[in-house]
């Protein structure tokens, strides 16, 4: 009797890539994001002490610097995503129900650009120098140029601008200030 031999194939290495990609999501979602719901602005950072994952990280580098680096970032980590999930589509061994599951995921990802974006304008329109959101499902994170600090009025502007474009629960959204 013939044994079965372990194949992998070109789903199986997308399939992993996304469970890669999620798993790193949530470490990160997990690693900036605190308990409590209000709205939560951190305290100007001290120390030169720089930590992977620690919000000490935004305030360790030039805020200029920092917006460009992290829009790089966000950009490169969603074309990752979305060539990804173009491989699952076009793939030639993928079954009707993830091609379908995969377009969902690919308008979702598309949606949460939009959405980035629009909330950028709106919240430098207000007034603020420089900022990056970071929509992630039900989360969401904003950082913002504040050299003074942000106030309670500025954060609750800024969750307005927000929640005038999406659904997230007030427990669910940070918003961190770089001088």
């Amino acid at each position: 009797m013939k044994k079965p031999s372990l194949i992998i194939g070109k789903k199986q290495i997308a399939l992993a890539g996304l469970t890669l990609l999620l798993g790193t999501a949530v470490y990160v979602n997990y690693a900036v994001s605190s308990n409590g719901s209000s709205i939560k602005t951190t305290d100007k950072v001290e120390t030169k002490t720089v930590n992977y994952g620690d919000t000490q990280l935004v305030n360790a580098e030039p805020a200029e610097d920092y917006f460009a680096k992290a829009r790089i970032d966000r950009m490169t980590s969603r074309d990752k995503a979305v060539e990804t999930l173009q491989t699952i589509m076009t793939g030639g061994d993928a079954s009707n129900e993830e091609k379908s599951v995969a377009s969902k995921q690919a308008a979702t990802v598309s949606s949460s650009i939009e959405s980035e974006s629009k909330i950028e304008n709106l919240i430098k329109a207000a007034g603020f120098e420089d900022c990056v959101v970071y929509l992630d499902g039900e989360t969401a994170n904003i950082v913002v140029k504040a050299p003074q600090g942000l106030i309670a009025s500025e954060a609750a502007q800024i969750k307005d601008i927000l929640l005038g474009e999406v659904d997230v629960a007030n427990e669910n959204i940070r918003i961190f200030d770089v001088e």
